[in-house]
């Protein structure tokens, strides 16, 4: 890693919506190699924005996995569900700027506009393009009234405005397996006007890991390859509210037998069950290629 900056900051950030898995361990001491390499400092934070699915007994259950395995961090655990307030002013700095507007369409409307056209573009993560039905509406005051009432709105990032407003090329420094840094280009625009406020909660997981490691100071993200799609939407986002871009290095996957990544909603074996079938910390190391801690 380069000493662009004077004390590198990484991060692991579950989410405790299930328990860890080999996946989550490779991602870990992944990061905890990196962090000893580069003198750094490692943090925790759980992303527990998702207040549906998040459970107190899968933190814990983190916890304790994370205790075995011998990783050590520095600091107190951040928790997104402690810090909504940071995440609302983010998105209230961008729609003072126009840059978001908000969004009374249901999943299923706009599934209905989406219907069943094989061509209708999709963002990466498989979802229908937002139609824009009510950016259409934001300069027609009564028509949005109308619209939204008994209604809770989403905010949505109106993507071309963001773009235009950024006036750059969208890009960063990756790290791939071998640790050699290259300059990567991306294109934000593939996801749409993404939703950054829920009615729920005010965040989505978008703008919160982004406003997450700009106060974290965190100068490494160290993730899996299925994040690397949504690194040029974080690096926009960073980009529009003046933080400072970190590095990345998305890592490969954990596969099954089947070759399938490992997932908690593919019931992958988690780490407590491999714990009381007899594997030992070292154990796990050893399969997932880091040898013994020191």
């Amino acid at each position: 890693m380069p000493d662009s900056h004077s004390q590198r900051v990484f991060r692991f950030a579950p989410s405790p919506n299930g328990y860890l898995h080999l996946g989550h361990a490779y991602s870990a001491l992944m990061n905890e190699k990196l962090s000893r390499a580069a003198g750094g400092k490692l943090l925790l934070r759980i992303e527990d924005i998702d207040v549906g699915r998040c459970r107190p007994e899968f933190e814990e259950g983190i916890l304790e996995d994370l205790d075995w395995l011998g990783i050590e961090f520095d600091g107190d655990v951040r928790r997104q569900s402690d810090h909504f307030s940071d995440y609302a002013l983010a998105v209230e700095r961008l729609e003072a700027r126009g840059l978001v507007y908000p969004c009374f369409c249901t999943r299923a409307e706009i599934a209905r506009a989406a219907g069943h056209r094989l061509d209708w573009p999709r963002d990466p993560d498989g979802a229908p393009i937002y139609p824009g039905t009510c950016k259409h509406l934001r300069d027609d005051e009564p028509a949005l009234r109308r619209r939204g009432a008994g209604r809770y709105a989403v905010q949505r990032l109106d993507m071309n405005e963001a773009l235009a407003e950024a006036g750059q090329r969208i890009g960063w420094c990756e790290f791939g397996e071998s640790g050699d840094p290259r300059d990567v280009s991306g294109e934000p625009g593939v996801w749409g006007d993404v939703v950054l406020a829920r009615k729920d909660v005010p965040a989505s997981y978008h703008i919160a890991v982004v406003v997450d490691d700009a106060l974290q100071g965190v100068t490494d993200v160290v993730r899996g390859a299925d994040l690397l799609p949504a690194t040029s939407l974080h690096r926009l986002l960073q980009i529009l509210l003046g933080y400072r871009a970190p590095d990345y290095h998305h890592h490969d996957l954990v596969r099954d037998a089947d070759g399938a990544k490992m997932s908690k909603s593919a019931w992958s074996k988690p780490l407590r069950m491999l714990r009381a079938d007899g594997a030992t910390p070292q154990d796990v190391r050893r399969r997932l290629g880091f040898g013994v801690a020191s």
